[in-house]
């Protein structure tokens, strides 16, 4: 975050993504008491690895997180990760707050999400409107920081090597986008990894 400030950059964009991974046979208690699978996702209807990223208004990524369970949602991962309170810390300190999306609702002052539409059915006042127009907008970029990870690098189409690998690969290949920025882009491709114990 601080090299990100010292950049000049007024702010950071956080999002996450599931990646998709074979089906896995580990279970966990939900909430509620359920015994339900580890890395299957409601939300998504599919298998997979649960990774934050941060990056920049530009849309490069700067940090990606390890792979969590496909049944955790962004803000439980951005609190597990301490993400929350990086981003809090960098709002305070270096005046760097993060834009996301509704799922980051409740993380701290540092990251600004969109105001949720009444669930009564009222239309949102017109400040909350605009808020969530200007809050928006620069939000895209945050979907082109996982474009250039997942469309660049083939093995994070479908990880079959344990969900946890989509983690390792995409340090790889942020690793590899990153260090190649002033010769945009690079051809490399990460087609596999071996992970060896």
């Amino acid at each position: 975050m601080q090299r990100v400030a010292d950049d000049g950059w007024s702010y950071v964009i956080l999002d996450g993504k599931l990646f998709d991974c074979d089906r896995v046979a580990e279970t966990t208690l939900s909430v509620k008491g359920d015994t339900i699978d580890t890395w299957y996702s409601e939300k998504h209807r599919d298998f997979g690895a649960n990774v934050q990223a941060i990056m920049r208004p530009d849309g490069l990524p700067i940090w990606t997180s390890e792979a969590m369970p496909g049944h955790l949602h962004d803000l439980t991962c951005a609190q597990q990760h301490g993400i929350s309170a990086a981003v809090n810390w960098s709002t305070a300190e270096l005046e760097l707050p993060a834009l996301a999306d509704a799922g980051y609702n409740g993380a701290g002052h540092g990251i600004k999400t969109p105001v949720k539409q009444p669930t009564d059915g009222r239309r949102l006042a017109l400040t909350n409107r605009t808020t969530n127009r200007l809050l928006r907008g620069p939000r895209w970029q945050g979907e082109r920081g996982f474009v250039i990870l997942h469309g660049r690098w083939k093995a994070l189409h479908h990880t079959t090597s344990g969900p946890r690998g989509s983690g390792d690969i995409l340090a790889a290949a942020l690793h590899l986008t990153t260090s190649n920025i002033g010769t945009y882009p690079q051809v490399a491709e990460i087609t596999s990894l071996e992970f060896v114990a």
